[in-house]
């Protein structure tokens, strides 16, 4: 603990001194110094394991780059980037939801429901095997939004798999890659509007008429990362094997350490004091019915909010896809996880498990389980915003952009795009900076090739999850390891090594030679699932050896 913390109070002298060594604040912004506070952050997490100090000291070397001097950026860490992280209605709504799910499960575990389901899914899922293959089928379920995957997945199959002995960290894994992965490829999810929004923008940009969801229709055959992430879940879920720091944590698992000995877990349920009575009743519904509760108001609220919007534009006649696409995710979350809430109480105190006060105060504890996320979540998103000040998005896209030949666009935009989300931590974000600009170069470039154009639109968003997949600062990442009761940087680091594997074949065996030789992208992608499944088999071990 002193080696950790004299690591940090090191750092914080180097932050201190950088600006001794920076060019004028003037000319900071859109150079290769503004991926300095993501590096710095990024680095620090994975070698000190100290997330918040190490997001905070990032956010220091970005507002001090700015203001030019590291006094008056301190105080723009907290009265301007933390203040309008927290000032963005769609980061209050996570917040909001986050902590109401919170709430909910501290109920469900604080009345007995939490243990039904281990007692009821006990026949089917009777070992760690079959425990997996449960969380990954459930992830591949919920493929309407990832945030709703991330966080009902993870609370509601953590019991299940502890049972098993899987670890935390493995539970994270199979939680955070097939969240995104299945909703950015489900034609009917959140992430469908937005995708076809952007990029029918950036059509008319260039001067096509293509129709933008025909166009993202197309790009699906060449999502070769989401699918390669996607049958990598499956195949760690279903072979017992693993591969580097994931193996030692499984077989540490098998011992009865669900997580590592030094673990600060995100959010952390086991002694929060939320364990049922000895005589409390273990009802399932009183679990499954708060987290079905989620789904359909989830769903309703997707339908309703998205047919009342497309009206205001004056569409009356459009399908389930397009009228999800146009629904407003955030505030339909709210509306799932406070009715789930208030699902939990009410059969809680109707059946007499709880008293009214005793619910409440299982929620607050439900509540307080996730303050560390929040704190998490809060300072990623300041430190996004300092990556956008700083142009650090610009400056990736302006040293790649105007040098690519057509054929490496494909391959080139999968790799700014993960560079681009791996350091502002936004998958969404990375969506609406590259597609402007990689399109009207396609375009422009190969003005004939659908294909192309397709592959091109696939590799802006396979990037976009690939980045977002190997960064300690994104969103959904924080989310996972919430929602599984996980060190962070014990998820980082355990799913780097899967994320890398699933992006290298994606990028070899899709994206260069849809590129390169004109491969259509639906022979590609069998070769990619393939290729991914074989190459695991090859690099991995089996966790009983």
């Amino acid at each position: 603990m002193r080696a950790r913390w004299g690591r940090m109070a090191f750092a914080a002298v180097v932050v201190a001194c950088l600006w001794w060594l920076l060019p004028p604040a003037e000319n900071l912004r859109v150079t290769w110094w503004s991926l300095l506070p993501p590096a710095l952050a990024i680095f620090l997490a994975l070698w000190a394991r100290q997330v918040v100090v190490s997001l905070l000291l990032g956010i220091w070397l970005g507002t001090t780059m700015l203001a030019g001097d590291p006094i008056t950026g301190f105080l723009r860490v907290i009265d301007t980037n933390v203040r309008e992280a927290l000032a963005d209605p769609d980061h209050v709504s996570i917040l909001l939801f986050s902590m109401l799910l919170g709430g909910m499960v501290g109920v469900m575990s604080r009345s007995g429901g939490t243990a039904g389901v281990v007692r009821l899914l006990e026949p089917l899922a009777t070992t760690p095997r079959r425990a997996q293959f449960a969380t990954w089928l459930m992830g591949v379920s919920i493929f309407f939004d990832d945030y709703s995957n991330t966080l009902v997945v993870g609370h509601a199959m953590r019991p299940v798999t502890d049972r098993h002995r899987v670890s935390r960290e493995k539970l994270a894994f199979l939680v955070d890659s097939t969240a995104a992965p299945v909703a950015c490829v489900a034609v009917v999810s959140t992430w469908v509007g937005y995708q076809v929004s952007v990029l029918g923008d950036a059509l008319q940009a260039g001067g096509s008429t293509l129709n933008p969801f025909s166009v993202f229709l197309q790009s699906l055959p060449a999502a070769f990362y989401p699918f390669a992430a996607l049958t990598l879940t499956l195949m760690v879920a279903l072979s017992r094997r693993d591969m580097g720091p994931m193996l030692a944590a499984e077989r540490r698992a098998q011992s009865g350490e669900l997580r590592s000995p030094n673990a600060q877990p995100l959010a952390d349920f086991d002694s929060a004091g939320l364990n049922p009575d000895a005589e409390t009743p273990q009802r399932w519904f009183n679990a499954a019915l708060p987290v079905l509760a989620v789904v359909v108001v989830t769903l309703g609220g997707l339908w309703t909010t998205g047919r009342a919007s497309l009206a205001e534009s004056g569409v009356t006649d459009a399908g389930l896809s397009l009228v999800i696409g146009a629904s407003d995710p955030f505030t339909v979350l709210l509306w799932g996880s406070f009715v789930g809430l208030v699902v939990a109480v009410f059969l809680a105190v109707a059946q007499g498990l709880l008293s009214l006060q005793e619910a409440v105060e299982a929620a607050i504890s439900g509540f307080r389980s996730m303050l560390i996320a929040v704190v998490v979540l809060i300072l990623a998103w300041s430190l996004g915003r300092v990556c956008i000040d700083l142009g650090t998005a610009d400056w990736l896209k302006e040293a790649v952009g105007p040098h690519l030949p057509a054929a490496l666009l494909p391959a080139a935009v999968f790799l700014v795009a993960a560079a681009v989300a791996f350091s502002t931590g936004t998958s969404w974000g990375t969506i609406a900076i590259l597609t402007p600009l990689a399109i009207p170069l396609v375009l422009q470039a190969a003005p004939g090739s659908i294909e192309l154009l397709a592959a091109t639109v696939s590799a802006i968003l396979g990037g976009s999850v690939f980045g977002d997949h190997c960064s300690p600062i994104s969103d959904t990442t924080v989310m996972s390891s919430m929602a599984s009761s996980c060190d962070h940087v014990d998820h980082v680091r355990t799913q780097l090594p899967y994320a890398l594997t699933a992006a290298g074949i994606a990028l070899v065996v899709g994206y260069l030679p849809v590129g390169f030789l004109g491969v259509p992208a639906a022979v590609a992608l069998p070769l990619v699932i393939v290729g991914t499944a074989v190459v695991f088999r090859l690099m991995s071990s089996s966790v009983d050896a």
